[in-house]
């Protein structure tokens, strides 16, 4: 059966059909530009699912059901999307408006949670029952599949994993509190951190920018703590350290099989993982019992799609 999967961003909205193996048969995107009335935006989607079926050559009588991931949460029972900040909304009936315009039935999840369904069904969590997905991106977000199926809680709110605090007083998030693992484990954290340590003095980072702050990105900042930049690769362990203990309270909290990473961060692939290795150890609490490996993601940008498909 073909379903079709929904990539919804600030940016983009990225529509696919997708067969039961996960798949993608076809692929098309629309500019999201979110400043609209969210009917419209609604509307746009409901154009690319029923593009991208045509494109698959697929009658749309025979499409099984539509899927759609966004960056927020759906609250589940009455369908609505109580808060969407990247796209303007507060209080959209996503679900009931978009099954109106394709007489299909709709699912709706979050972004970061389809993602690591997509693993689970296609990626490197393929054969597995329990893992999480942790993207290491502007935020970090976190997907949580528990006994096969994504795990979202009572309320949809389970896996907003990047606010747990984990330094008491520390930096400001941008939620109001306080420590959260994303101000410390995010793409936006190795950022702030090189600006305010690295572009003082004349090392890797700052003949990489030629000293403007505006210049630095988070790949800039790991080239330059692979090429052994001192205190690039200082400021880089540091950074792994802070992901290896969120990782470590992931383990405690659901026990995965596996952790994958994904987001941009992640294209450092091994060097990551090995920095994250040791500090994650340390830090896990039944050192004698088996606990989940750190892998790498597989499906990069089509996760969202097949992801979305499968819900």
């Amino acid at each position: 059966m073909i379903r079709i999967g929904v990539d919804l961003g600030g940016t983009g909205i990225k529509t696919g059909a997708v067969d039961e193996k996960g798949n993608i048969l076809s692929k098309v995107s629309r500019p999201t530009r979110p400043q609209r009335h969210y009917d419209e935006v609604i509307a746009d989607i409901a154009g690319t699912a029923r593009d991208a079926a045509r494109e698959a050559g697929c009658d749309w009588d025979g499409i099984g059901g539509v899927g759609v991931g966004i960056p927020g949460v759906e609250d589940a029972s009455t369908g609505i999307v109580p808060l969407c900040a990247n796209l303007y909304w507060r209080d959209v009936p996503l679900r009931g408006r978009l099954g109106e315009l394709l007489g299909k039935e709709v699912h709706v999840g979050n972004d970061a949670t389809v993602a690591a369904l997509a693993e689970h069904v296609a990626g490197a969590s393929r054969g597995t029952e329990n893992s999480v997905l942790v993207t290491l991106g502007t935020g970090v977000g976190t997907g949580v599949i528990l006994n096969g199926k994504p795990f979202s809680g009572s309320h949809g709110v389970a896996t907003e994993l990047g606010h747990c605090v984990i330094r008491i007083d520390g930096e400001l998030c941008t939620c109001g509190n306080r420590g959260c693992w994303e101000r410390y484990a995010s793409a936006t954290a190795l950022i702030r951190e090189a600006k305010n340590r690295l572009l003082s003095e004349d090392g890797a980072v700052y003949r990489a920018v030629g000293g403007d702050p505006e210049a630095l990105n988070a790949k800039i900042v790991l080239d330059c703590a692979k090429s052994g930049d001192p205190g690039a690769l200082a400021l880089f362990k540091e950074y792994a350290y802070w992901i290896a203990l969120g990782l470590a309270n992931i383990v405690s909290t659901y026990d995965p099989e596996i952790i994958l990473l994904g987001g941009g961060v992640s294209a450092a692939g091994d060097f990551l993982l090995r920095a994250i290795q040791s500090p994650y150890e340390k830090a896990i609490f039944f050192k004698a019992m088996p606990y989940a490996p750190i892998g790498l993601a597989a499906l990069g940008n089509d996760a969202g799609i097949i992801g979305a498909a499968m819900l």
